[in-house]
């Protein structure tokens, strides 16, 4: 008996895999069965019943059937035979800016696909001669070390300068965290985190999201899995606050927002701190600049003229380098080919080309 299954001489899928897959591809055990059932095509029926006890541990999935399993949920057999806590993908503590909007079954496909991805890059970095190093800490936030505090402590031990960030993701990736564009179940959430023991950091950002918004998702991301090794009822409002101190430092925005502020005004900030004119007018309420009746009535101005969907000036997407770089190094240098990759990121080799070398610019 092995994880909870009974192995008889070859490989077996293990059950916490076999959910966090299904949950992956937005499936229900029903239509994980019906899947299985057309690839039959008239020689067999599999129930609903069979893909319980499969999840449940309470009959091995081996031979004929894992590679029928696997064909159903689209991954190659070895994946569902891993152990999930073993290699690197096991349940952590996940962040995110969860709206109203999002269903609790599009909040597990992400947390499976999130976990996934670090399934994915452990088993890459293992990979890699040598993987940067990381120099991410965690900073404890209490009633007299504030998320501004934090903020600030971060960019010193990072040598950021003072003044807008360059980019908040070359920040994040040369400290050694791992950064990420997906798809995430619509466009309820902008991105996902997750510092795993013992691992790096990730970020996942929904290529959904609006680029204006990226550059404060990713630093709110960023307090979240600096600051909060276990979660807090305050750790949302923490997270901005941290966000606005680490894009906008108080000493170095404050001389720039006044209290007669309007949107011209505020469309060019945001063309040199290249954050929303929406996070700048918080950040100018916040600070004192602007009165409550004067942020109300520009907030209004900002919906009338549409600017909650969309902004003037567009701010660029910021491009993760690290990901493509270290598997660039992986083929170049260790000669790995695209079927090697694939098979330690648990893909099949079309959908790893999609998922990593898209950004490399490689076919």
């Amino acid at each position: 008996m092995e994880g909870g299954v009974l192995v008889i001489g070859e490989a077996s899928a293990h059950p916490p895999m076999l959910v966090m897959a299904r949950e992956s591809r937005a499936m229900t055990q029903a239509d994980v069965a019906e899947a299985m059932t057309k690839i039959l095509d008239g020689e067999g029926n599999v129930s609903q019943g069979y893909v319980s006890k499969a999840e449940a541990g309470r009959l091995a999935v081996t031979g004929d059937r894992l590679a029928l399993y696997a064909r159903a949920l689209r991954y190659p057999p070895h994946l569902l035979c891993l152990d999930a806590d073993i290699e690197g993908a096991g349940v952590g503590l996940i962040h995110h800016r969860k709206k109203a909007s999002l269903t609790t079954t599009s909040l597990r496909t992400i947390h499976a696909q999130l976990n996934l991805v670090r399934l994915q890059l452990h088993n890459l970095l293992r990979a890699v001669e040598k993987p940067p190093a990381v120099l991410f800490e965690h900073i404890d936030v209490d009633d007299y070390d504030t998320a501004e505090d934090a903020a600030q402590t971060l960019r010193a031990r990072w040598g950021l300068p003072r003044g807008p960030i360059e980019s908040v993701v070359g920040a994040i990736e040369s400290a050694g965290g791992l950064v990420l564009r997906r798809s995430l179940a619509g466009r309820e959430l902008d991105a996902v985190s997750q510092w795993p023991t013992g691992e790096r950091p990730i970020f996942v950002l929904n290529t959904h999201a609006s680029a204006d918004r990226q550059r404060f998702t990713l630093s709110h991301e960023l307090g979240h899995v600096v600051m909060h090794v276990v979660p807090n009822g305050s750790q949302e409002q923490q997270a901005d606050q941290f966000a606005s101190e680490f894009l906008l430092p108080a000493r170095d925005i404050g001389p720039h927002l006044r209290a007669d502020i309007d949107l011209d005004r505020l469309y060019e900030l945001k063309k040199i701190w290249r954050v929303s004119m929406a996070a700048l007018l918080r950040r100018a309420h916040t600070l004192g600049a602007v009165s409550d009746w004067r942020y109300r009535q520009l907030n209004i101005e900002l919906s009338t003229l549409g600017y909650r969907t969309t902004e003037p000036q567009v701010s660029p997407r910021e491009t993760p380098v690290l990901v493509p770089a270290l598997i660039g190094h992986l083929q170049q240098v260790q000669h790995l080919t695209v079927a090697d990759l694939a098979r330690l990121a648990g893909l099949h080799e079309d959908e790893f080309s999609d998922s990593f070398l898209m950004e490399l610019g490689t076919p």
